[in-house]
């Protein structure tokens, strides 16, 4: 596995755009591959003031044309994830960064048989209980008290400019203690929740905590 980071210019016309309708960068990802089509994890991050864009992929990216569509013009950076990925151990802490699209199922009590509609958890109290009851499925426990809602933010946009779509993306960050490092693993690599073609469900960590 291989995490990738470029460098994006908010100030450009196109980089404003794909901003506001996410598709637009779920095509510059896969247009960085040859090959079979695939679902890529990635993400938009602020850092000290600066936008980026990360991309986790199974093969290294040609990103050359993100950054010249959307970039600042700094070259990327890729790096191998699997020397973090062999560093899962049971008991490891970690200090995490998610934004995933919490969600529930909302089913009409007149039909119940009826598949039900899905919506998102508007309140921080219901999108932190989101993330607490996922963890031990995933490999990890979490207290309360040891992470928090950081960023909150709604996305508008047209698929295939048709269609409309409408995602809430909660970024979460805190610290987090592996119970399983297999499926903790496999978190890593393949995201939690919807939305994951449009910059959801990718979790990082660098080791922290006790």
């Amino acid at each position: 596995m291989y995490l990738s980071r470029v460098e994006l210019d908010p100030t450009r016309r196109s980089t404003m755009a794909a901003l506001a309708a996410p598709q637009k960068l779920h095509g510059a990802v896969e247009s960085a591959f040859t090959g079979e089509r695939r679902r890529r994890l990635w993400r938009l991050d602020r850092l000290g003031g600066r936008l980026y864009l990360l991309l986790l992929s199974e093969d290294v990216p040609e990103l050359s044309g993100v950054v010249e569509q959307f970039g600042t013009g700094a070259a990327a950076e890729t790096r191998s994830y699997d020397p973090l990925l062999q560093r899962v151990e049971p008991g490891s802490s970690w200090q995490f960064r998610l934004t995933a699209n919490p969600t529930k199922c909302c089913k009409d009590p007149k039909a119940p048989a009826e598949r039900g509609t899905v919506a998102a958890h508007c309140s921080t109290k219901y999108q932190k209980q989101w993330l607490l009851d996922r963890a031990a499925k995933h490999g990890f426990a979490l207290r309360e008290e040891e992470f928090t809602v950081t960023r909150v933010q709604w996305q508008h946009f047209a698929k295939h400019g048709i269609r409309p779509v409408t995602l809430l993306a909660v970024t979460y960050e805190g610290v987090l203690q592996v119970t399983d490092p297999e499926q903790f693993r496999a978190l890593l690599c393949q995201g939690m929740g919807r939305g994951k073609a449009y910059g959801l469900g990718l979790m990082t960590v660098m080791r922290g905590g006790n």
